[in-house]
């Protein structure tokens, strides 16, 4: 299969094709993005962090998923369209001196439903999370909220929380709190330091929190408005200066024989730095989800070395050839070659079948080769990882630990519930699905598609439906036939996820003590969001609500410290972790 891109970069025209066909070419690096430039379309970057454990030598960098979603950061974007968001709330000693949360038992009568108040919740509890951090560990990368202190992954700290929180801050309206953050950032954020440093956690929620407060300062200037970064004002280019300077420090990650970035990177001395694990072998998700980062920098910068070095990166993968469009998780550095056959969408493979569609729509179509790329890819998932629970149907994505001729294992990390919203994304563009057949851009294959989405967003609810605390654990395994059902074996009709406590349904689902933790992650709320979007199905709007009433119910803490993970979602009240993600916010 053949595969050619038609992006540009100050002036120059690049195909590259799988590995076998023609290869890479270039030929006048650029041609047509000069004019993209000028285009300045909306980025398709987010934010999506992911946090899976690590062994490297900086342990508290831990792998997330995510960038976000198609506009800006999840959190925000849910908030801004007036629905819902991950937010926080009570867990052991309800707060007597709030009234705050006594909403939480009332229920709305009929259909009597006022999302504007409810998207007012969401912001109650953002203010309550920042200003416990604000409070408590103000400059801190980490928020340690059971014992209200914060701690540094580096020496002189990155802000970590607080670049992260920046477009939150912005779609809230939260002036006086993004003032402060501004403050901070102009004053004390320094990243001259000789620390190694996560390339793709400082990519996607630094150098990606950055860009996304400058678009949206930019662009929506009416937005939580500051004089400083009015344009002509000396603070106008604050946030992009910043990003420019990280980026440039980044840059070292990608300096291998291959392209494919190091693990980590020394932000001073700008060195490339392989993984301490793994073999040292970099992260295949991480490798593959910089991408529209360090594009979009490029279009703001004009610099296309930024361009370049991400597009690379990709062109080594495909070069590899791999069956059907799936990747093993691990791949090398040096040179660029896989490491081991596991294949699966959860941790370190999951947001490269992400950045695949999101760099299509980030260009306008200009690159249809990731179009091609995550087609190929949905078409292998659908052949060798979807098969269905044994009793109630339901549809899982499965891996495949020893490649793709080896047998099925039924599990599923909460982070691969980024994929059915991803493909009702792909589905539509974007659009609704209304508008998508009214433009005559929907048959067969779509609605296979959709349907397919569909199925794996009502597994992904039933993975928070079936704990005590309403909030999803971090992995679930599944009991399936032997051998696995496959699409070819169906059509299947799935079971209802009802209330019940003895539900059949429930069967299906099998949670391990070791892995019953929950890290505030949110794969599952950027699907429901996009699908209520594209589908209109209020269904998805409502589910969003009940799991931010089981994070209100079960994480908050007693005063005013805020909001934490959890130990485990299967008891009430249930045992909680000390530590608040900064993509909470």
């Amino acid at each position: 299969m053949s595969f050619s891109a038609s992006m540009n970069v100050n002036g120059h025209h690049r195909n590259w094709s799988s590995s076998g066909q023609t290869g890479y070419t270039r030929s006048n690096i650029g041609a047509k993005l000069d004019g993209y430039f000028d285009k300045k379309e909306l980025p398709m970057y987010k934010d999506k962090p992911y946090n899976y454990a690590t062994s490297r030598r900086q342990p508290l960098y831990r792998k997330w998923r995510f960038t976000i979603g198609v506009l800006l950061l999840l959190t925000g974007l849910l908030y801004w369209v007036g629905i819902f968001s991950p937010t926080k709330a009570t867990a052991k000693v309800k707060d007597t001196s709030r009234s705050t949360w006594s909403w939480l038992n009332n229920k709305p009568s009929g259909t009597d439903v006022d999302w504007n108040e409810r998207r007012e919740k969401v912001k109650e509890a953002f203010i309550l999370s920042w200003d416990g951090y604000e409070k408590y560990a103000w400059g801190s990368d980490l928020y340690l909220p059971k014992t209200k202190k914060g701690a540094q992954m580096t020496n002189n700290g990155m802000g970590w929380i607080i670049v992260d929180a920046l477009d939150t801050l912005m779609l809230m309206n939260l002036t006086s709190r993004l003032s402060h953050a501004r403050d901070w950032i102009s004053t004390s954020l320094n990243y001259d330091q000789d620390q190694e440093v996560n390339t793709f956690e400082t990519t996607i929620r630094m150098l990606g929190g950055l860009l996304s407060a400058h678009y949206l300062s930019t662009t929506f200037p009416d937005m939580a408005p500051l004089a400083d970064d009015d344009q002509g004002a000396p603070g106008e280019d604050l946030y992009s200066e910043k990003a420019t300077d990280l980026a440039d420090r980044l840059l070292g990650a990608f300096d291998s024989d291959s392209g494919v970035p190091y693990a980590s990177v020394n932000l001073k001395t700008l060195k490339g730095v392989q993984s301490h694990a793994d073999g040292g072998a970099s992260s295949t998700a991480e490798a593959t989800s910089l991408q529209l980062e360090f594009k979009y920098l490029a279009i703001l910068t004009g610099e296309k070395d930024y361009w370049e070095k991400a597009e690379k990166v990709m062109k080594v993968v495909d070069d590899n050839g791999m069956e059907d469009g799936l990747l093993p998780i691990f791949i090398y550095a040096h040179d660029g070659t896989f490491r081991g056959t596991n294949i699966r969408l959860g941790s370190r493979g999951d947001s490269y079948y992400e950045y695949l569609i999101k760099q299509y729509l980030q260009t306008s179509g200009e690159e249809p080769i990731y179009l091609d790329l995550w087609k190929q890819a949905l078409a292998g998932v659908r052949k060798h990882l979807i098969t269905y629970t044994k009793k109630s149907r339901f549809t899982i994505l499965a891996e495949r630990p020893n490649g793709l001729k080896s047998k099925l294992q039924p599990k599923m990390d909460h982070l691969v519930c980024f994929f059915p919203g991803t493909i009702a994304l792909a589905t539509t563009g974007g659009k609704t699905v209304a508008e998508a057949k009214k433009a005559g851009k929907w048959g067969k294959q779509e609605q296979a598609d959709l349907d397919l989405a569909i199925e794996l967003t009502k597994t992904c609810w039933g993975m928070y439906k079936n704990t005590a605390t309403g909030l999803a654990p971090e992995i679930t395994f599944f009991e399936v036939d032997d051998p696995p059902k496959s699409e070819a074996d169906g059509p299947f009709t799935s079971a209802e996820l009802t209330d019940a406590a003895d539900a059949e349904w429930k069967d299906d689902y099998e949670i391990k003590s070791q892995d019953a933790h929950n890290l505030q992650r949110p794969e599952t709320v950027e699907t429901l969001f996009y699908m209520w979007r594209i589908t209109g199905d209020e269904k998805y709007r409502e589910w969003g609500w009940e799991m931010f009433k089981s994070f209100v119910n079960y994480t908050r803490l007693e005063g005013d410290a805020g909001f934490t993970s959890l130990a485990s979602v299967l008891e009430v009240p249930p045992k909680l972790r000390n530590n608040m993600e900064s993509f909470w916010l």
